[in-house]
């Protein structure tokens, strides 16, 4: 099946116009990513002719400064590639989604780090921001060592944003022992251990990377609390957590897009055994096809208004409210569980055709079922929003 705008993405083009050829090379990708995605999962990585496309049409950096070459599309552009990407082949769109939220953190680096790691206009990083690493400051920085499990996209990525707890005791000002930070690391002086062998994603790479005692001057240090320079772009005052959170749920929305594009493809051909009648004729298949679009349909419109109404704020140059990020924090997990609930309606359909490994319904479905395990996809991600709907104080780290 041709891979197109969403037919059913009201306002599609209106929503990337000025960065037309941004999407258009989104939907190439994602035609190659289909074509690949065997080779892909095979690989246990992205394909090198996929990743040399990716890189070259800046997909894996649109969150960069404007200092080294970011293009400066509004969030809800970026989402739509990465949904794009992934509507092709999920472990490209997460890949993608994974490498654009990385890239934003340019901003956040003193404009030496962010020359440093993203000057290359073919530079990528890649990200895991939980603070599984230690740091301890030195003469002109910190001495990281750590283990970051669930490092997408590093094996096609030359830099990793890695979480960290800093001991404060030398930082002027910290009340806490502790501090959160997040280091830039080469991928040169890292170890990575072959450990991602799943069950879905497996084209993302996302092996664990370890750190030993690496030495990360001052100037590839970064605070996601304390946030970007006052003076950031409109783009890097959209609360990057937030970001992060609806990064990988574009991808999600993306494979339940195309769970439902390979569905129809199968529902062309296939006639259920004991029956006269084809898959699409079954007027329970138009019941449940019907049902999960309408669904899908209405949890994107509910996200990418989300998205608008935050992008709207940050370029207004005040901080994004507590109420927009709540909206965010919903509208995210909200689209992200019902695309995992649209895959699995896909795939049940498939029937017998869906539960061999060379069909793209049980990919679909395995991906799906990966993606829920991430901690940006869980239910639990409904509580803080929540909280913010019944009046309870929120921090502000939270959403």
């Amino acid at each position: 099946m041709a891979l197109e705008p969403d037919e059913f993405a009201f306002g599609e083009d209106r929503a990337v116009i000025g960065h037309e050829e941004l999407y258009r090379a989104a939907l190439d990708s994602a035609r190659l990513a289909r074509s690949l995605a065997p080779v892909t999962e095979e690989r246990r990585s992205l394909a090198g002719e996929l990743v040399r496309k990716l890189v070259d049409d800046g997909l894996l950096r649109t969150g960069v400064p404007r200092s080294v070459g970011g293009p400066m599309a509004p969030p809800s552009v970026m989402l739509r590639c990465a949904e794009a990407v992934a509507r092709g082949d999920a472990s490209a769109g997460w890949c993608v989604s994974i490498a654009m939220t990385s890239s934003l953190l340019g901003a956040y680096l003193p404009q030496k780090g962010t020359e440093e790691v993203f000057g290359d206009p073919r530079s990528v990083a890649s990200g895991v921001w939980a603070p599984t690493g230690r740091a301890r400051p030195v003469a002109g920085g910190v001495i990281v060592s750590g283990r970051w499990a669930f490092c997408s996209g590093i094996s096609h990525a030359d830099w990793l944003f890695a979480g960290c707890l800093l001991d404060s005791s030398m930082e002027q000002g910290q009340p806490s022992s502790t501090v959160m930070r997040v280091v830039a690391l080469p991928k040169e002086q890292l170890e990575i251990p072959d450990t991602w062998h799943a069950g879905g994603l497996r084209g993302t790479a996302s092996h664990d990377a370890v750190a030993d005692e690496v030495f990360v001057p001052g100037h590839r240090v970064l605070s996601l609390v304390q946030g970007p320079p006052a003076d950031a772009e409109p783009l890097h005052r959209f609360p990057a957590i937030a970001f992060f959170a609806l990064s990988v749920a574009a991808a999600a929305l993306g494979n339940a897009r195309g769970a439902v594009d390979d569905l129809t493809a199968l529902a062309a051909d296939k006639k259920s055994r004991g029956s006269s009648r084809g898959l699409a004729e079954r007027s329970a298949t138009h019941i449940t096809l019907t049902r999960a679009e309408a669904s899908l349909r209405a949890a994107r419109l509910l996200y990418y208004q989300a998205v608008e109404d935050a992008w709207r704020s940050a370029r207004s140059g005040e901080p994004v409210p507590q109420r927009l990020r709540a909206g965010l924090r919903l509208a995210g997990t909200h689209a992200a569980r019902v695309a995992t609930e649209v895959t699995d309606a896909m795939y049940e359909l498939g029937g017998g055709a869906a539960v061999y490994e060379t069909s793209p319904l049980q990919r679909r479905f395995r991906d799906a079922r990966t993606m829920t395990a991430h901690i940006q996809l869980k239910p639990g991600m409904y509580k803080a929003a929540g909280a913010y709907l019944l009046g309870l104080p929120v921090p502000d780290q939270d959403l």
